[in-house]
């Protein structure tokens, strides 16, 4: 273990996916979301596979007992990813990044729903707490907060990137029941490779020949994506979940400072209130987790013969 390399790993995660989201967003005006999905996921591989080469996971990695369980964590997180490029186009950055909090949250009450995962109060006040922050974050884009003064364009984007946060919470259950029994560079190789697949169906609803920049851009998407992802893996392996899981929402951070210098994107001060406070609700969060793990921990010592 190595908390400082873990959350460096983490940190170059978080930076390398916001960069992403930007990229993204730079040919989200041309480009459908299907496409753009595709290329993050097609062009991921061979970076992937080379991680793995290096690791000397090559064969072993890929070995999986549950090809179904990868078929499905695959679609579910490829309609999330469908999604979320959508909402790129429509919406601001840093409010895509704000209402995609919600998604550690869903994950909460899903565990409960279909790992009959035990959620107490203290875990339930904070998973209302973010939904009221995920909220807030919503209160300009529906006509019920705003009056009639709410463009649609604004309004479907908000809905589409929550379904996407949904969309992405229910990718981590599958994922936590993959993890039983699969590796993680398997879990990590099949979606990029489900993922292109699935993307592929997406042909005949229009995509379109890329620009020469756009071309350049649509390949940087997925080997960005590729390498953000051996540095999220890459974290969990020198630290815990509990010390690394924070720095999660440094990516507001980035997609403020890209969002402004990039695309001239000014937060709203509400935006900036309602994701305060869905940051917070998941810090708490992590933080009962990480107490919860400890007792489960000392509870298997207690329970664990000596001598």
């Amino acid at each position: 273990m190595n908390p400082i390399k873990g959350i460096v790993l983490k940190l170059l995660a978080v930076v390398t996916f916001v960069i992403m989201a930007a990229l993204v967003k730079a040919t989200a005006h041309h480009v459908p979301a299907g496409q753009a999905v595709f290329f993050r996921s097609f062009f991921a591989i061979p970076v992937i596979l080379g991680w793995l080469w290096m690791r000397g996971d090559l064969r072993t990695g890929l070995q999986v007992k549950s090809p179904m369980g990868h078929f499905w964590r695959g679609f579910v997180g490829t309609t999330a990813m469908g999604l979320m490029f959508t909402g790129l186009a429509l919406l601001p950055l840093p409010e895509v990044t704000a209402i995609g909090y919600a998604a550690p949250l869903l994950t909460v009450i899903f565990a409960a729903m279909f790992l009959n995962e035990q959620v107490g109060l203290f875990r339930l006040g904070a998973v209302a707490l973010g939904l009221v922050g995920v909220l807030i974050v919503l209160s300009p884009r529906l006509t019920a907060f705003a009056g009639d003064t709410v463009e649609t364009t604004q309004a479907l984007g908000a809905m589409v990137v929550l379904a996407g946060a949904g969309c992405a919470a229910l990718a981590q259950i599958y994922v936590r029941k993959l993890v039983q029994t699969e590796q993680t560079s398997a879990i990590v190789f099949f979606f990029s490779l489900t993922s292109s697949v699935l993307a592929l169906l997406t042909l005949p609803f229009g995509w379109v020949v890329p620009t020469g920049t756009e071309a350049v851009l649509l390949v940087l998407i997925g080997l960005v994506g590729g390498l953000g992802q051996i540095f999220l893996t890459s974290a969990y392996r020198y630290a815990d979940a509990s010390v690394v899981a924070p720095f999660d929402y440094a990516s507001m951070i980035f997609a403020l400072l890209i969002g402004y210098f990039v695309f001239s994107e000014v937060p709203t001060g509400v935006m900036l209130v309602g994701a305060a406070i869905v940051m917070l609700a998941g810090v708490i969060i992590i933080i009962r987790e990480h107490r919860l793990g400890i007792e489960r921990n000392r509870a298997r010592k207690t329970m664990t013969p000596q001598g």
